[in-house]
């Protein structure tokens, strides 16, 4: 039965980030499609995924393509010197319909279109997901009725059990998942003030943050989590819980003779009582009361069936969700884009950070929520755009910069320099992803072993 389980979530998450990414990758060469064809450039071929092609027709003077590997797209337009250009054709009298012929100001509008057009799918999914759902909040005053707990690097950083997080940067906040923001986590000079025993003091996050958290041995690589009483929630039918005689509410205040008031404490004491029979004392009404509870590794079981506290949904009406969605957008550009900044200079290890398609994968999760699906595509959509920005022959953004120089100096690169350029960023490209997906599976190796 477990293992039809673990089968199913697998496939949940196969195929959410196979949708996921041809969704993204159909809209980014979308975008070129449209803007070439804008300025009437022949375009030759659409395809979403490599082939070998599974589906494919032909409308005008395009064939539109499915492939069968989900792992990236194309757009062939004509005249455009990229790896689909045939080295017989460099010699050719350019055509008015092709690529090469057309003015720079036209070429770099049909080269940025993917970008542009991911960056707006985007926002708009942003602006969507607020006027859907809303956003969440966790008021910063529910959290600090019993203050943090901190994990791992938390620890190190100087938070202690009871803190209470009263400010970000010296400015006074009320979500409390502000305090996760990337934005925040990424910044060499963001801090946190707490209040301790009556006085406030600044914990800085230090510039290998994002390095040592991906370190972090602890569930979602948290670093502090709220601390909350162990007030039973919902009890699965049958599990030792409830043999042991607890009920929805019930507050439990002991576990094995200890005080296990907190969930932290709870856990702990579980994971170390672990296949043992322990004694349990809980509050019900007001009156305390003991039972006698087997504990099967039933640590984090116990956790999962606790009152968290919850969220507030802070719903708006459509015109409020544009400027909530546009903010979200710039903050997830700006975090994205320092991070990739901090990857390229080496602030950030490349090892620990890079992902590839597995961790890709991962990220969307082993259950369909659609809204985590769909927030998932935008962010997704968003680093695929910063990420294409990157000068590197083969990339837009190498592309771009070609345009630009031809732009400003009133000179445009040799066709051949431009094919050499292509060819060699390909092969750096591949290495990277080659790269990437090896990452994946040394991850995957170090935790097992």
């Amino acid at each position: 039965m477990a293992f039809s389980i673990k089968i199913v979530q697998f496939l949940i998450t196969v195929i959410q980030f196979i949708v996921g990414l041809l969704i993204i990758v159909g809209i980014h060469e979308l975008g070129h499609l449209l803007l070439a064809k804008l300025f009437n450039m022949r375009v030759n071929n659409y395809i979403i995924g490599f082939p070998p092609k599974i589906f494919k027709f032909k409308f005008g003077e395009t064939e539109y393509a499915l492939g069968a590997v989900p792992l990236g797209g194309a757009v062939q337009i004509a005249g455009m010197v990229d790896e689909s250009l045939d080295e017989n054709n460099l010699a050719d009298t350019p055509q008015p319909w092709e690529f090469r012929s057309k003015p720079a100001w036209q070429r770099l509008i049909v080269i940025l279109g993917g970008i542009i057009f991911n960056l707006l799918s985007g926002i708009i999914i942003y602006i969507g997901l607020a006027y859907a759902i809303g956003s969440y909040c966790l008021p910063k005053n529910e959290v600090n009725t019993y203050g943090i707990m901190p994990y791992g690097i938390g620890i190190e950083m100087g938070f202690k059990e009871g803190d209470k997080i009263v400010k970000i940067n010296g400015k006074d906040f009320n979500n409390f998942y502000n305090i996760f923001a990337p934005n925040i986590l990424l910044s060499d000079k963001s801090y946190y003030t707490i209040q301790r025993d009556n006085q406030e003091l600044d914990i800085p996050i230090p510039s290998n943050f994002i390095d040592r958290l991906s370190e972090n041995k602890t569930k979602n690589h948290i670093f502090v989590e709220p601390i909350y009483l162990c007030i039973m929630d919902i009890i699965s039918p049958n599990s030792t819980v409830d043999q042991a005689g607890l009920v929805s509410g019930d507050q439990i205040v002991e576990l094995d003779n200890q005080p296990a008031l907190y969930r932290h404490q709870l856990v702990q004491i579980a994971e170390n009582c672990s296949n043992k029979t322990v004694q349990i004392a809980y509050l019900r009404k007001g009156t305390k009361m003991i039972s006698s509870i087997q504990l099967d590794n039933i640590g984090q079981r116990l956790d999962a069936m606790l009152l968290k506290p919850a969220p507030e949904i802070v719903k708006y009406s459509f015109l409020q969700s544009i400027p909530v969605g546009l903010n979200q957008a710039a903050l997830i550009i700006g975090s994205q884009a320092l991070g990739i900044w901090k990857l390229i200079t080496g602030k950030i290890s490349v090892s620990k950070s890079l992902g590839g398609p597995i961790s890709i994968a991962k990220s969307f999760g082993s259950e369909f929520i659609w809204s985590k699906f769909w927030l998932q595509v935008a962010n997704l959509s968003i680093v695929i755009a910063l990420m294409n920005l990157i000068p590197l022959p083969a990339l837009d953004g190498g592309h771009a910069l070609f345009i630009l120089y031809e732009m400003l100096l009133r000179r445009k690169p040799s066709e051949r320099f431009l094919q050499t350029a292509q060819k060699m960023g390909m092969i750096l490209l591949l290495f990277i992803m080659l790269y990437a997906f090896g990452n994946d599976i040394r991850k995957i190796l170090v935790a097992l072993l």
